[in-house]
Formats: C-alpha cells, sequence, structure tokens
C-alpha cells in the first residue's frame, strides 16, 4: 500500500545572498483515489513559502501566484524550473535542513525534509 501523496526529486536551492530567497521543486504524486488540493506550504525555516508557475507572455517569462494546485487520483505533478515552483521567502538563519508542510485546507498532508542545494 502507497501513501496517499508522495514527494520525491526534493529540491530546495540554498537561499540567495542578502534576499534569504530560494526555489523548491519536486515532483508531487496523489496515490489515492480522490483528488488532492494543495492550497498552502510552510515551512519552519522561512518566513512565507508561496507556489508560483511561471508563464510567457509576449515572449517573457513572468512569475505568476497560484492559488492552489491540484493533483488528480493517481497523477503527479511536476514543480520545476520554468514551470510550478515554491519560492521560499524569508531564510531564518543559517539553514542546514529545510522541512516543507503541505497542506490541503488546515489538513496537513505530508512534512518531507531535504539538505538545501543546487538545482
Amino acid at each position: 500500500q502507497l501513501p496517499p501523496l508522495v514527494v520525491s526529486k526534493l529540491v530546495v536551492t540554498t537561499p540567495m545572498g542578502g534576499s534569504g530567497m530560494s526555489a523548491g521543486y519536486m515532483v508531487l504524486t496523489n496515490n489515492s483515489d480522490q483528488t488532492v488540493t494543495i492550497d498552502r506550504f510552510s515551512s519552519p525555516q522561512f518566513a512565507k513559502v508561496d507556489l508560483h508557475e511561471t508563464q510567457i507572455e509576449n515572449e517573457i517569462a513572468r512569475m505568476r501566484p497560484l492559488k492552489s494546485i491540484s493533483i488528480e487520483a493517481g497523477s503527479s505533478v511536476v514543480f520545476e524550473k520554468g514551470g510550478k515552483h515554491l519560492m521560499l521567502m524569508g531564510a531564518k538563519g543559517g539553514i542546514e535542513q529545510v522541512t516543507l508542510n503541505i497542506y490541503e485546507g488546515d489538513t496537513l498532508l505530508l512534512s518531507v525534509n531535504t539538505r538545501p542545494g543546487r538545482n
């Protein structure tokens, strides 16, 4: 029996000097038999975590915030450069490990950890 929601290929970039901003990339897989709608991410190591999508408009790449992301039963959504991704803002000090909490409404669906690195 697979867990209902699985994160794979998780990468959180090392916070950029000065801004304290990082990006998060991953594959989210919904192994349940129902659609999962994720509407909030948080991390104790960052003041704020937002969901964004890069869209090309008039040949210019623009980041747009997303309120939520739905993952159909038995499918995956890829977070990658140039597409959907997380923006982690306001790094709180030296970060050795990043915890990422994934929510549907008030329900914590999953908590995962990674070490910051390059992507």
